[in-house]
């Protein structure tokens, strides 16, 4: 298919763009600790955009090292010494005609104290961020007239770095939409109050970087369309603001929504449709007359092509789907949708940033570590040479590609009539169906990567020794853990339950196993159902990000069911489950018509000592195979062990 809006020449003020292809920005931690553009985080903007992204907006960047800091190795604006490196950032980015941009952010109360040295964090007034938790100061007057100043200099530093603009972010609850919201601004001084008091912050920043770095140099506003809060900026108030910032003489609005606050509205889970804010963009653009850049959750080419057809929007921002796949745009140029790996919502990329580590992506195991682990490192010392790989999921179908990549000759066996394994389930329960399209994907990469695949094969040592392989990668997934308790022979398995073949009886259901599989499985049943989620820990969803969790939680007690954290499963007897309190070791009963295990699995190694045997020590274990994990799990394994053997 043919995208010709999506692959039109733009502007930005005077700076033409040559598609309208947006990388927003996102926070991925892979500056250097000092806040310079190290070679990690040039590989990773220099890849998006070899990738045919038109422009990249550069993760949110520190312009205060007091009290600005908003990841553990966040990119830096904050002195002249960033200048060189930063400079040799845009060389890489321009290098494939792609213009660049420095998000100039503050987080204000949305900032933990540890991340600034035990500082107390500040903002507009002092109201808390329910999320960070930490009440914050209000700025005294003269200290919002120097972060003023040191938002100029950030600016003027990206500049003199030879970077085509900035943007100055004033949306999802950060410091300047601290001010622009009366959510979070409570203030009496020139900086509160009417109007033009919350705007003052925001409307000096604008001035300032016009008159130290000229009238032409573009400024982009990030904005809100809406904060979904009750007291927070509403979409009329979003309309009004961007007409005062048109009136100002920026450049461009790029319009997004949310705060920490207003939970998921913010960074979407997979449970947002496609385009489901399209609409905050398209009242902005009927509003101005300057561009608007939309961020929807977009995950196809098409999408883009539709909403810039109807006019809703000038420019595409693609964001996560840029984690995902750093080739996005130029794969949507050729028509190769289907080799696209498309953003499954699951939300990994935040939660692995949150917990201080740089970026990380549930389908993309390169990502993060581009300048170790990109296509320009595998060796391709394959030269034809044959390789088995034995499991078709996750694991497999990266080990394989992978090994295709470096050149050797690679058969990839999988037992069961298509590819995906424990994917085609877990693609399923209400809200996963891009992991279907994952592993179409998967599919299509490999038929091009030349792999020949075996579907419906149970390999053997002996079947695959006659493939003439010099080695095998073992990707055989993992079996369900089965605990030795009475009556567990008359439990079925999550698994079982999603393929079909286990059939769930009664109204009384009883999930054991609060974790993923067990959640979505509870939330497949729910509608119809009483369905109770048994977990031992003292909290449920394992590693999800905590805002999948709790619309999991809320979806299975919204149609009745509810969630028994603490308990142990002791018995299945009849039509009852026996559980145990985990601290108070007293035992309770719980209807159940139909017991479900989703307590984790367990390494699956069919006939591991007979292909040790057939490969001697050249016998690789993968995914769950090796070590039970997630489809992130999986990915990773799967490509590290087949980049290095």
């Amino acid at each position: 298919m043919s995208y010709e809006k999506l692959f039109s020449p733009g502007f930005i003020g005077s700076l033409e763009l040559k598609n309208r292809i947006v990388m927003p920005a996102m926070g991925c931690s892979l500056a250097e600790s000092t806040g310079e553009a190290g070679a990690r985080i040039i590989k990773y903007y220099a890849d998006r955009a070899r990738g045919g992204a038109g422009l990249i907006i550069t993760e949110i960047t520190r312009v205060d090292d007091e009290t600005g800091v908003g990841t553990p190795n966040q990119l830096s604006v904050t002195n002249t010494h960033m200048i060189a490196q930063l400079s040799r950032l845009v060389e890489a980015v321009h290098a494939y005609d792609t213009k660049i941009f420095v998000q100039l952010h503050h987080p204000g109360n949305q900032t933990p104290s540890r991340l600034i040295g035990g500082k107390q964090p500040v903002s507009a007034s002092d109201v808390t961020c329910r999320v960070i938790g930490e009440q914050p100061r209000a700025l005294k007057t003269e200290e919002v007239e120097g972060l003023v100043k040191k938002f100029v200099t950030g600016a003027v530093i990206a500049q003199k770095a030879g970077l085509d603009g900035v943007e100055i972010h004033a949306a999802h609850g950060y410091l300047v939409s601290q001010f622009l919201s009366p959510h979070t601004n409570k203030r009496t001084d020139k900086y509160g109050g009417s109007f033009e008091g919350r705007m003052r912050f925001v409307t000096e920043i604008i001035m300032g970087i016009k008159a130290y770095c000229g009238p032409k140099f573009p400024i982009s506003v990030r904005m809100n369309g809406s904060d979904y809060l009750e007291d927070g900026i509403t979409e009329e108030d979003a309309i009004h603001q961007a007409k005062y910032l048109e009136a100002l003489g920026i450049s461009c609005l790029n319009v997004s929504c949310g705060t920490y606050d207003s939970g998921a509205t913010i960074i979407e889970p997979n449970y947002f449709a496609e385009g489901w804010k399209r609409h905050l963009a398209a009242n902005i653009k009927k509003a101005v007359n300057i561009p608007v850049i939309a961020v929807c959750n977009i995950k196809h080419p098409a999408f883009a092509e539709e909403m810039l057809e109807a006019g809703d929007t000038d420019f595409i921002g693609i964001a996560r789907g840029h984690l995902a796949d750093p080739d996005w745009g130029v794969k949507a140029q050729a028509g190769q949708d289907k080799l696209i790996r498309k953003c499954i919502g699951c939300m990994e990329c935040f939660r692995i940033l949150n917990d201080g580590l740089p970026l990380g992506c549930t389908l993309n195991p390169v990502i993060g570590r581009e300048f170790e682990y990109g296509d320009e490192k595998l060796v391709k010392n394959g030269a034809g040479r044959k390789i088995a790989v034995v499991g078709g999921g996750p694991a497999g179908m990266e080990a394989a590609l992978t090994l295709a990549k470096r050149g050797f000759e690679t058969t990839l066996f999988e037992a069961a009539d298509k590819l995906g394994g424990t994917a085609n389930l877990a693609a399923i329960p209400p809200n996963k169906g891009m992991l279907n399209e994952f592993v179409e994907t998967m599919a299509a990469q490999l038929a091009e990567a030349g792999v020949k695949v075996c579907t419906g094969v149970c390999a053997t040592p002996e079947l695959v020794k006659e493939t003439g392989a010099e080695a095998v990668f073992i990707a055989a997934g993992g079996k369900p853990v089965l605990p030795p308790i009475p009556g567990i022979e008359n439990a079925v398995t999550a698994e079982d339950v999603l393929s079909g073949k286990a059939q769930v009886t009664g109204e009384n259901i009883v999930v054991i196993g609060g974790g993923v599989t067990g959640l979505e499985t509870a939330e497949y049943l729910a509608p119809g159902r009483h369905v109770t989620v048994v977990e031992m820990l003292d909290k449920i969803g394992g590693n999800l990000y905590p805002s999948v969790v709790m619309h999991l939680a809320q979806e299975i007690m919204k149609n009745g069911g509810m969630i028994a954290k603490g308990k142990k499963l002791t018995a299945i007897e009849g039509v009852t489950v026996t559980v145990e309190d985990t601290k108070t070791g007293e035992a309770s009963a719980i209807p159940a018509d139909t017991v479900i295990l989703a307590m984790g699995v367990r390494s699956n190694r069919p006939d591991l000592d007979a292909f040790r045997e057939a490969f001697g020590g050249k016998v690789i274990l993968v995914g769950d195979s090796a070590k039970p994990g997630q489809i992130y799990d999986a990915l990773h394994s799967g490509h590290d062990r087949a980049f290095v053997y």
